[in-house]
């Protein structure tokens, strides 16, 4: 099938990926935040055999998007590949996937609430639910706004025979969910993570006090994904980068301040399930008065594997550089809030500076 640029989106206020979403039929959520991402309403969307619905977020810009993805009950998705990246992380449910190459062995894994992995670039890859009597759901982040926008021919992009055999070549084994950590770069490279939530992290006192993390690498893929955790009554530094971070609350419950320079901040309260994503640019700073640890999953439409795009210095403060602004540096009445928000709960505010 080819986009037809004619009458729909050539000199028109549409991309091409704005048109061909048109097309699919399933609702289109739009704004700052989604306030749980188990209930967002979807719609029956015909091309993946299932109900769905997109999530376009203000701070994803043009760089990604991302959408849910329910499966009935002992159902199933229709077999699909396609020429854009995709990490997907379940929400809700238990269920299995099988992933393969054009005339090759189908490789399948079990996968349940919590769980994350990857189907490598344009692999065909189906969905199955497990459960007898309940719905299970996924979210998934995808490039796929730079590539119809780039390519504009939607055969080209579903229906491509070419295969990445220097990313998938069938190896058994693939979604095994074995890995490597990268020292170096706080990395675990890896293609399946069987439970986010409770995985393993690492000092990430660069963010701020107390806080752990590690950044997630998958099937050789360009986009990435990393979790952060901070203690009860504690907060990172404020900061800000690039478009399309899209932040998944794992555990916890706080809030969270989005703000243009110059302008009012927004705030977000959150709690599992919560999705929000910072736009380009805009310091973002998460707070944690709550009684247990927060963590929470950030899928990126860009990584640290592999060097295609200039990155700012997130992890520096703005007098060494970086984007971070400093404790001592922030708007006084940003602490003065958490605390009123500590004592609330009955919770011991930790940060110390």
């Amino acid at each position: 099938m080819i986009l037809d640029l004619t009458k729909n989106s050539a000199y028109s206020d549409k991309t091409p990926y704005e048109v061909w979403q048109e097309t699919e039929g399933v609702p289109i959520h739009k704004g700052l935040a989604i306030d749980d991402l188990t209930t967002v309403a979807a719609g029956s969307w015909k091309r993946k055999g299932a109900s769905g619905a997109f999530i376009n977020m203000l701070g994803a810009g043009r760089s990604c998007d991302s959408y849910v993805c329910e499966i009935p009950a002992q159902g199933q998705t229709l077999p699909e590949r396609y020429l854009f990246e995709e990490l997907i992380y379940v929400v809700k449910g238990r269920g299995a996937t099988s992933v393969w190459t054009e005339n090759g062995r189908k490789q399948t894994f079990e996968w349940q609430q919590g769980s994350m992995f990857s189907p490598p670039l344009n692999t065909w890859r189906q969905h199955f639910n497990v459960q007898r009597d309940e719905p299970a759901r996924f979210v998934a982040l995808t490039d796929a706004p730079v590539m119809i926008n780039r390519f504009r021919n939607l055969h080209f992009i579903f229906n491509n025979p070419f295969a990445f055999a220097d990313r998938f070549s069938g190896e058994e084994g693939f979604f095994s969910g074995k890995g490597r950590v990268v020292e170096s770069h706080r990395t675990w490279d890896s293609n399946f993570i069987a439970d986010v939530p409770g995985f393993k992290l690492i000092d990430h006192s660069a963010r701020g006090q107390g806080a752990s993390g590690i950044l997630l690498h998958f099937s050789s893929n360009t986009i990435s994904a990393h979790i952060e955790e901070y203690p009860v009554g504690t907060y990172p530094r404020a900061h800000w980068h690039g478009p399309g971070a899209h932040i998944v609350i794992l555990s916890g419950e706080g809030y969270s301040l989005l703000w243009e320079p110059g302008k009012p901040r927004t705030r977000i309260d959150w709690r599992p399930g919560t999705l929000f994503v910072p736009p380009a640019k805009w310091f973002h700073q998460h707070f944690n008065p709550g009684k247990e640890p927060a963590r929470y999953l950030a899928l990126k439409p860009w990584g640290f594997t592999y060097q295609v795009e200039d990155l700012v210095k997130t992890l520096e403060v703005e007098a060494a550089g970086g984007t971070q602004i400093d404790y001592k540096d922030q708007d006084l009445e940003i602490h003065q809030t958490f605390v009123k928000e500590c004592t609330k709960r009955g919770v011991e505010v930790r940060l110390k500076f």
